[in-house]
């Protein structure tokens, strides 16, 4: 099951890119997480950061997955109605295809009156071809 958590690119170079996701009702993964309290599960976050990482990476054969999570970091609730602000940073690419990467996605709440902008998730990862 694939899920798009990119609705839109702000942001997006060589090195760095900025991307968005509106939370809504109609996501199917809130429907049991959590049951009267729904939240974007913090997988899903992750999955976020991860799909951003693919773009900026760029096509390649064969395919880029999630290889290694470090220093994962979860803040804010990230609830339907608010918006998932994702930026990530490329870092080094190792010789076997593997780049790191540092990402961090905050929470957009427009109930929010400070409309400041609260880190839901952030850390490095790294991507890396599949392996078959």
């Amino acid at each position: 099951m694939h899920f798009a958590l990119i609705d839109s690119i702000i942001e997006e170079g060589p090195t760095r890119i900025v991307t968005q996701k509106h939370v809504s009702n109609a996501e199917e993964y809130l429907l049991d997480h959590f049951p009267g309290y729904p939240v974007l599960p913090g997988v899903m976050m992750l999955e976020a950061m991860v799909q951003a990482a693919r773009r900026l990476a760029g096509p390649s054969e064969p395919p880029m997955v999630l290889g290694q999570v470090r220093a994962l970091k979860y803040g804010a609730f990230v609830r339907p109605g608010d918006s998932l602000r994702v930026t990530v940073e490329k870092g080094k690419q190792a010789d076997d295809g593997t780049i790191e990467f540092k990402g961090e996605a905050s929470r957009i709440s427009p109930s929010d009156a400070s409309s400041e902008a609260k880190v839901a998730v952030s850390g490095r990862f790294a991507l890396r071809p599949v392996r078959r």
